[in-house]
C-alpha cells in the first residue's frame, strides 16, 4: 500500500454505491482528495467532494469534471437494462464517457474498473448456461462465446488506456457484503432485513436458494477488502494492466453460515427443502412490516426497498452451479488482504445497527 497520498486526487464513479462508499472511505483515510460522482450531490462518506452528473451525457459529464484532473479514476457504477444488448450499449458508454471526461486534462495515470463474476458465468440473458471455466475461476479463462457487457466495458478500458497512456486494472468481485444503503446489490443488509422481519412476524428464516448453493462451496467479497484491492492496484506497479479476482480468501457453505445468522437474530431457520423459496415471491408484506419496525425502533430508513434487494439475493443464492474464485494471482502480485466470511457478515450487521438502519 502507498504510504502517503497527500495532494493526490482520486475520482470515484458510483461513490454512493456499496463498493464506492467503501472505496471513498479508504481513499480519504490515505489522504487522497476524493471526488465522488453520482446522480445527486449525496455524500454518504464525510470528506468526499460530490459531483452530480449523468454518466450517459458525454458533454455534460465532461463539463462536470472540468478542472478535477484526477490522478486515479475508479469506475464502480453500472446501469441494468432490459436485455444484454441494452446493458452493453449503456455500460460501455459509461466507461467511454468517463475516460473521455476524466482524462481530458492529462493527469490520469490509472483507471480501475469494477466488474464481477458474470465475466465467467455469463450475462443476465444467458446466465450460468455456457460456463466453460472450472472452479475456482481464474483470471486467464477465455471469454464466453456470448455478448457480455463486462467484456464491452473492458474493451473500452483497453482502448482508453492505449489512447491516453494510463495503466488499468479490472476487479472481478463476487457477491458483496458491505455497509451501504440505497443500492441494488447488498446481500448482507438484505439478509439482515429478512431475518429482522422473520423475528417480527414469527416466520421461519428459510433459505431462499437452490440445493446446490445450500450444500456447495462458495465465497463472497467484503466491500472493505474490495476497496483495499482497488487502491492497491492503482498505487502499486504489480497491480497495473491486470485483471484480478477479489473475494475474501476463504470458502464456506451456506448450510453452515445460515444457522449462525439465524442464531444472531434470534429466529428459527430452515434450509433447502425440496425446491427454492425465492424472497421476491414471499416478501410482499415486507414494506408494511418494515414501516412498523422502523417506527417502533426509530430507525433511519422506513422504506424497505432502499434496504433489501430481494431479486439480487435470489439470483445469487438460486444458482445451480458451484461458484468460487481463485485469489492466487492477486496474492502472487503482492495483495495479501483477506477476510473471514462470518466475521465480515457480522461486522456489517453491527455497523448497520450502530447507524440505526436495523434494530
Amino acid at each position: 500500500m502507498s504510504t502517503t497520498a497527500t495532494g493526490r486526487r482520486a475520482l470515484v464513479i458510483g461513490s454512493t454505491g456499496i463498493a464506492g462508499q467503501a472505496l471513498c472511505r479508504q481513499l480519504i483515510e490515505q489522504g487522497f482528495e476524493t471526488f465522488g460522482v453520482s446522480r445527486s450531490l449525496a455524500t454518504p462518506v464525510e470528506g468526499v467532494r460530490p459531483i452530480a452528473a449523468d454518466l450517459l451525457d458525454a458533454e455534460g459529464l465532461e463539463a462536470a469534471l472540468a478542472g478535477v484532473d484526477p490522478e486515479l479514476v475508479f469506475i464502480t457504477a453500472w446501469m441494468r437494462q432490459a436485455d444484454e444488448a441494452g446493458n452493453i450499449a449503456v455500460n460501455s458508454a459509461i466507461v467511454r464517457n468517463v475516460i473521455r471526461a476524466s482524462a481530458a486534462g492529462g493527469a490520469v495515470t490509472h483507471v480501475a474498473l469494477l466488474t464481477g463474476l458474470k465475466h465467467y458465468l455469463g450475462p443476465f440473458d444467458n446466465y450460468a448456461t455456457g460456463v466453460m471455466a472450472d472452479t475456482p475461476f481464474e483470471e486467464e479463462s477465455e471469454r464466453l462465446d456470448s455478448p457480455n457487457f463486462y467484456y464491452a466495458q473492458e474493451d473500452e478500458l483497453f482502448a482508453g488506456a492505449e489512447q491516453h497512456g494510463f495503466t488499468w486494472s479490472v476487479h472481478r468481485a463476487h457477491t458483496v457484503f458491505g455497509y451501504a444503503v440505497g443500492n441494488a446489490m447488498n446481500m448482507a443488509l438484505t439478509l439482515s432485513v429478512y431475518a429482522t422481519i422473520c423475528a417480527r412476524t414469527g416466520e421461519l428464516f428459510r433459505f431462499p436458494g437452490s440445493e446446490t448453493q445450500w450444500n456447495g462451496v462458495t465465497d463472497v467479497t467484503d466491500s472493505d477488502l474490495l476497496a483495499e484491492q482497488l487502491v492497491w492496484a492503482a498505487t502499486d506497479p504489480a497491480g497495473r494492466d491486470q485483471a484480478f479476482n477479489i473475494a475474501n480468501g476463504d470458502v464456506f457453505r451456506w448450510r453452515t453460515l445460515w444457522p449462525r445468522i439465524a442464531e444472531h437474530f434470534g429466529v428459527q431457520w430452515a434450509g433447502f427443502e425440496n425446491e427454492p423459496a425465492p424472497l421476491e415471491n414471499r416478501m410482499g408484506h415486507a414494506a408494511e412490516v418494515w414501516r412498523e419496525i422502523a417506527a417502533e425502533h426509530g430507525l433511519a430508513e422506513g422504506d424497505v426497498s432502499r434496504l433489501a434487494s430481494w431479486w439480487h439475493t435470489d439470483g445469487d443464492l438460486g444458482r445451480n452451479l458451484e461458484c468460487f474464485t481463485s485469489m492466487n494471482k492477486s496474492r502472487e502480485a503482492g495483495f495479501l488482504g483477506f477476510r473471514t466470511t462470518p466475521a465480515s457478515f457480522f461486522d456489517k450487521v453491527e455497523r448497520y445497527r450502530a447507524s440505526r438502519i436495523i434494530p
